[in-house]
């Protein structure tokens, strides 16, 4: 079975993944940015936004790139995120994901994104920027 061959791109931010309480009302500071990711699930509050838009004191780990897949993909593709995945687990490089109604991004720790950026284009994907 073929691989997908993927086109990603950098975005420009450096991103924090921050954690609220289940209760948690969504805060002004989490909806700034051009990509922000919402979840919430019975036990917590997650928002991926601009690291530059946390305040002090937040619950967050920060210092995290992004790499977003160029689509929109389409739901009946199989084995995208493991062509991403499985290549970083074996370099022991730590992601983070979320995916959209159109594509997929990956989080990648700020000090791992050269390395990661290789590793992937050895696997065959393009990565711009």
């Amino acid at each position: 079975m073929d691989r997908p061959r993927l086109t990603l791109s950098v975005l420009q931010d450096t991103f924090a993944i921050c954690r609220l309480d289940k209760g948690a009302q969504l805060p002004d500071w989490a909806c700034k940015g051009g990509f922000i990711s919402i979840t919430r699930t019975p036990n917590e509050l997650s928002v991926v936004c601009p690291q530059s838009s946390v305040p002090e004191g937040a619950k967050c780990e920060k210092g995290w790139r992004c790499l977003k897949v160029k689509g929109p993909l389409d739901f009946s593709l199989t084995g995208i995120i493991a062509s991403l995945a499985t290549p970083l687990a074996q370099a022991g490089i730590s992601i983070f994901v979320v995916s959209t109604y159109d594509t997929d991004y990956l989080l990648i720790k700020e000090k791992d994104l050269e390395r990661a950026v290789w590793i992937l284009s050895q696997e065959g994907h393009q990565v711009q920027g």
